[in-house]
């Protein structure tokens, strides 16, 4: 190999330093294409295609998974947990804290099975839908108020799997231990009513205190409203109103109390009638415990999953533009390199590769 590839850092076999793939990949994960990526590339004066962008995130993407899979075993593992709990000790300067966990989900299209079968016209599964499950931790002091009153979050971290919610439980677990999950006075999780999530509080996080993103209970109390009195009738919004209100400021007891003798009422009815009104209370008799929002607000956690749903919009505007059809490789590659962007992890991926190099 000649002096001058050793200098650079190329492989025998490599055609761009890894310097240089460090970042065209970190280009990729802060650009909404790869033809943006190739662009921006070209103008700090590398030109590579939106081709050669992408084949190096897949590579780098790789790496990356590699290395995010290991840190969730490392953490998992009963003989190296107490080494990933330390390791999150040891940061002293917040002091006491409470940990913040949202969850949610999105859909991302991918390539079906018969992703390019023509003729357009023959009936086939050429685009599938999946759920990209989310979550966002971050500690409670992190969480700070602009001039203007619109709520930021100073540092957080981020898990995105597509995949079923066990591994994703697995997942967020893992990186609410590298966050300080052993040493929090406090834990919340505040999310909307998906089954699924409030299964993996209910598993992993068992003595976190939930929380039912407001917005979302408001929806379904709307739901009921229209029901008893019919969309766009002032009645709903005078029956409406003064219950969010107590649910708000410290009556959730009252408000259930309502709805049970609404559901009471209901029962003298035809059965046919009323469905709605009949699913929607048994969805807040399921979340009773998660309804405690002024609680909530005195001790400063918020009440609505709004920074959850913000992450989700960022995750969208990379992988839910209009064009787009992921093949499930090029899907994670790219989210593990967006993740490892996000905690803080990018280093490590190019420390691995001037080791192979």
């Amino acid at each position: 190999m000649s002096p001058v590839r050793v200098l650079w850092g190329l492989g025998a076999h490599a055609t761009m330093s890894p310097v240089l793939e460090e970042r065209v990949c970190y280009t990729a994960t802060r650009t909404l294409s790869y033809e943006g990526a190739a662009d921006v590339a070209a103008k700090w004066g590398s030109p590579v295609d939106d081709s050669g962008c992408h084949g190096h995130v897949q590579k780098a993407g790789a790496r990356a998974r590699e290395l995010e899979q290991e840190r969730v075993e490392r953490a998992l593992d009963v003989e190296t947990r107490g080494e990933v709990v330390a390791e999150a000790g040891r940061d002293v300067r917040a002091g006491e804290f409470s940990l913040v966990i949202m969850m949610d989900g999105t859909m991302l299209r991918e390539r079906g099975p018969d992703w390019g079968l023509k003729p357009a016209e023959i009936e086939a599964n050429r685009v599938e839908w999946h759920e990209l499950k989310g979550a966002i931790l971050y500690r409670l002091h992190q969480r700070a108020e602009t001039q203007s009153g619109r709520g930021v979050i100073l540092e957080k971290y981020s898990v995105a799997y597509r995949g079923d919610p066990y591994e994703f439980g697995r997942r967020v677990y893992a990186e609410a231990l590298r966050r300080g999950l052993a040493q929090a006075k406090r834990v919340y999780v505040i999310a909307d009513g998906a089954v699924w999530i409030w299964k993996i509080v209910e598993d992993r996080f068992p003595e976190a205190i939930g929380g039912l993103d407001f917005y979302h209970g408001s929806e379904h109390l709307w739901a009921i409203a229209y029901d008893q009195f019919g969309e766009g009738n002032p009645k709903a919004r005078a029956w409406v109103e003064p219950l969010l209100h107590q649910l708000k400021h410290g009556g959730e007891a009252g408000v259930l109390r309502t709805l049970e003798d609404l559901l009471e009422l209901c029962a003298e009815e035809e059965t046919h009638r009323h469905e709605t009104t009949r699913r929607e209370v048994k969805y807040f008799r399921s979340h009773r415990d998660h309804l405690h929002y002024q609680q909530l607000q005195a001790h400063g956690c918020p009440i609505g999953s709004g920074a959850m749903e913000s992450t989700c919009s960022q995750l969208q505007d990379r992988f839910k533009r209009t064009g787009q059809f992921w093949t499930l490789p090029g899907e994670q590659h790219l989210m593990a390199l967006e993740l490892a962007r996000r905690n803080h992890d990018w280093d490590e991926i190019w420390e691995m590769t001037m080791q192979q190099c």
